[in-house]
């Protein structure tokens, strides 16, 4: 740093002091401009109010940001939750060049300008860094919200004393296979159940590798003491099946949820009979 560069720094750290509610002010005017009036106004100048002193302690102890930089994480995350985009949040803290130009502008001090272009370049810094932060927050919080998405579209029913289902629902891949599964397996240890339905109503198409996957689940099932049914085997389904040459072994199968649930009450001991008006009569099988 040369000796301009020393002087400027101090002058400019000297203002920022000097001037710290007259800066603030307009940097939280100027900040609340830039993300549209959808930000509380008393929680963005908290946020700002302590990004400042930490910019001050940043300027005081010559270059340890830490601080600063764990504030501007802070900020990034909440705004990343509150629905702003990553150029609004860095644009929050570009705005506090705009802030401070306007003083030095008024001293008409070249030691002073001197200052406020090594000032600009480390806001700079900090708003890229804002930014990176900012995306890598957003990241998160859509992985946190697909995996509560996956676990909602993978309910496991308790249909029955001791017969559990598992209707899915669109796409079925590894990632989800496994959520199935310890859904499942957790089920059958919570319920004591020994039977259990997955039903793939809803499930577009079977190929291949989405077989391998429902006979996944039925194994880890079965490795558990519980036998599966797979209902909703659909005439298409069946065609592609047989076409793809795709083996069931001993794995019982079934069109519908009902014959489904229908077979796992039989095997449970419960008799299902069906009555000529069309109403279902169940009873326990006498030993």
């Amino acid at each position: 740093m040369t000796a301009h560069g020393d002087a400027g720094q101090l002058r400019v750290a000297e203002l920022l002091r000097a001037q710290e509610e007259t800066i603030l002010k307009r940097w939280i005017d100027l900040a609340g401009a830039t993300v549209g009036g959808r930000a509380d106004r008393s929680v963005l100048a908290g946020r700002l109010r302590e990004l400042y002193q930490a910019l001050l302690q940043f300027i005081g102890e010559g270059g340890d940001a830490s601080d600063l930089r764990g504030l501007l994480a802070d900020l990034s995350r909440a705004q990343a939750r509150e629905g702003f985009t990553p150029a609004e949040t860095a644009a929050v803290v570009f705005s506090l060049k705009e802030a401070v130009y306007g003083l030095i502008e008024a001293e008409d001090d070249v030691e002073a300008l001197r200052g406020y272009i090594w000032l600009a370049r480390h806001i700079d810094d900090l708003g890229l860094f804002t930014f990176e932060t900012f995306v890598s927050a957003r990241e998160k919080i859509i992985t946190d919200q697909a995996e509560q998405l996956l676990e909602l579209s993978t309910p496991v029913v308790k249909l029955w004393d001791g017969i559990l289902a598992v209707p899915l629902v669109g796409t079925l891949d590894s990632a989800r296979t496994q959520v199935v599964m310890e859904k499942l397996l957790q089920g059958l240890v919570e319920t004591g159940s020994e039977h259990a339905v997955i039903d793939i109503t809803g499930v577009p198409a079977v190929d291949t590798q989405v077989a391998q996957h429902l006979l996944k689940a039925v194994v880890a099932a079965r490795l558990m003491g519980a036998e599966c049914v797979i209902s909703g085997i659909r005439p298409q389904i069946a065609h592609t099946i047989v076409t793809l040459g795709i083996e069931f072994g001993d794995i019982v199968t079934k069109s519908s949820l009902a014959d489904a649930l229908a077979y796992a009450l039989r095997k449970s001991g419960v008799q299902v009979t069906q009555r000529a008006d069309k109403h279902v009569v169940v009873g326990l099988e006498r030993a």
